[in-house]
């Protein structure tokens, strides 16, 4: 189908209004809803069918009309806003802005997909390219709670005027510091406002507690395989990042103690829950090991924890454990409200909360008060809940049916995931410098479609050839199942 194939017949009167056609929207092609309803009014535009001044429907109609969420409207039309073609007006709505696009619609066309791939490529994180990407690590935007989402967008932009002098506190925005403890204290942990400080997300976190922490030349433990830009981040510090195995029954407690007693680390690095790219649980018995590691070789334990609304309830908590005495949890929205709000946090003891705050301040200062605010707005309201739970119910219907369509493809999945969004598979295939999990990547972004492979995630050699998949994106791509039987 091509862009023109887009349009449809119009819809009798009483559904979009004014003569305003539904929008042919395939789901299954390949690129996201926003890519094709932008495509598809910038060649209306062209085709002088819209004309300046014409009034665009309202979000929700346009969204009620063609069957996709209000937050891929708004993202649709602010991609028209940063083009051109659309204005707005305070109260009034959008409007087409100009007559014609200065450029053909292919020329409007998102930037071409590079010819190779590795872990900081942007289009695992940017969600603009039209690649397939059951490698990112993004949620569609039609899977969060997009009310809920855009409904605490305008409550945080209702920002007293007062607000407006400063830079914000900068532990970050007081009320949702208090939701966060008070949340935390009914469900994992007693904690305090002043303990919590926000960031911009969690890699943020990361960075800031290398920096506070470590020197160049310290020795820094991760989970082996682990999240790919935490290995990058590491190495940016000069400190020397030491891989602990991590397989499908949790972490390789002999190889961690072996490598505490000689290399003496500063700290560690653990997804306790739903493990990125595994998506495994620690035991509660593995937890106390692991805490009882580091108090004999004392070295800090940093609890990456974004996925513990997507888990099981009871599952092994660090930070509630050790009671934050050398354990620093990180969280983060992400998952389950949008990686645009960028806000995570970190919760550590009262007597670390004052340098990291200090090294916060030293490199940016504050963090957005209206990103916080937003954030606050929808974790309070009375939807959040229900949102949360609707997700990990996609979820798992996502990751059963991309293990069937892996299978198909002689794929076998490392470990069954114990929830969460991403499942790791491959092949029994040694990796050579000729055929690898990298030459494969590369080879299926030029046809389209975006992966991860396990170089990503590894500092050891692998002895298999695997990907991780994100089973909102995997769970139904025939040209993924295809890409990849044509490898057998």
């Amino acid at each position: 189908m091509d862009e023109s194939d887009v349009l449809r017949e119009e819809i009798p009167p009483g559904n979009c209004g004014d003569g305003w056609p539904v929008l042919a929207i395939e789901r299954s092609k390949r690129g996201g809803l926003v890519d094709q309803i932008v495509a598809a009014i910038a060649l209306m535009v062209n085709r002088r069918e819209l004309r300046v001044g014409t009034k665009m429907p309202s979000v929700r109609r346009f969204a009620k009309c063609n069957g996709v969420s209000t937050f891929t409207v708004v993202e649709s039309y602010d991609r028209l806003l940063t083009l051109g073609l659309l204005s707005s007006r305070r109260g009034s709505g959008f409007f087409v802005a100009r007559s014609e696009a200065a450029s053909a619609p292919q020329q409007l066309a998102l930037q071409p997909t590079p010819a190779a791939i590795d872990a900081l490529t942007p289009d695992l994180y940017s969600g603009v390219s039209d690649a397939l990407p059951v490698g990112a690590g993004w949620l569609p935007p039609e899977w969060y709670g997009d009310d809920t989402v855009l409904d605490a967008v305008r409550h945080a932009m209702k920002i007293p005027a007062s607000r407006l002098r400063g830079y914000g506190h900068p532990l970050g925005f007081p009320t949702l510091r208090q939701h966060l403890a008070a949340t935390l204290a009914d469900e994992l942990f007693a904690v305090t406002p002043d303990q919590i400080l926000l960031t911009n997300g969690a890699t943020h976190a990361f960075d800031l507690i290398l920096r506070t922490l470590t020197k160049p030349g310290d020795t820094v433990f991760v989970e082996d395989p682990g999240y790919s830009n935490l290995l990058s981040l590491i190495r940016h510090h000069g400190c020397i990042a030491v891989g602990i195995p991590r397989g499908p029954d949790g972490l390789d407690m002999d190889a961690l103690m072996a490598q505490a007693a000689s290399t003496q680390p500063k700290l560690m690095f653990v997804n306790t829950v739903l493990q990125n790219p595994l998506g495994t649980s620690l035991t509660q018995a593995q937890a106390h090991r692991l805490l009882l590691a580091a108090e004999q070789f004392d070295f800090w334990l940093v609890e990456d924890d974004i996925y513990r609304e997507l888990a099981a309830g009871g599952d092994a908590s660090l930070a509630a454990m050790d009671g934050l005495r050398r354990v620093i949890r990180v969280g983060s929205f992400s998952k389950t409200l949008s990686p645009v709000l960028r806000v995570g946090s970190i919760c550590a003891s009262n007597s670390l909360i004052p340098e990291l705050l200090r090294v916060k301040m030293l490199t940016g200062l504050t963090t957005s008060e209206i990103n916080e605010r937003a954030v606050y707005h929808a974790l309070s309201a009375r939807p959040y809940k229900r949102m949360v739970e609707r997700l990990v119910d996609q979820l798992r219907s996502g990751r059963e049916r991309t293990i069937e369509r892996l299978q198909e493809a002689g794929m076998e999945p490392l470990a069954r995931p114990r929830g969460g969004m991403f499942v790791s598979a491959g092949w029994p295939i040694t990796p050579t410098a000729e055929f690898n999990g990298k030459v494969i990547a590369d080879r299926a972004l030029r046809a389209g479609i975006l992966l991860s492979p396990h170089e990503f995630f590894m500092l050891r050699p692998s002895p298999s050839i695997w990907f991780r998949f994100n089973v909102a994106y995997a769970a139904d791509a025939p040209e993924l199942i295809g890409f990849l039987q044509s490898l057998r």
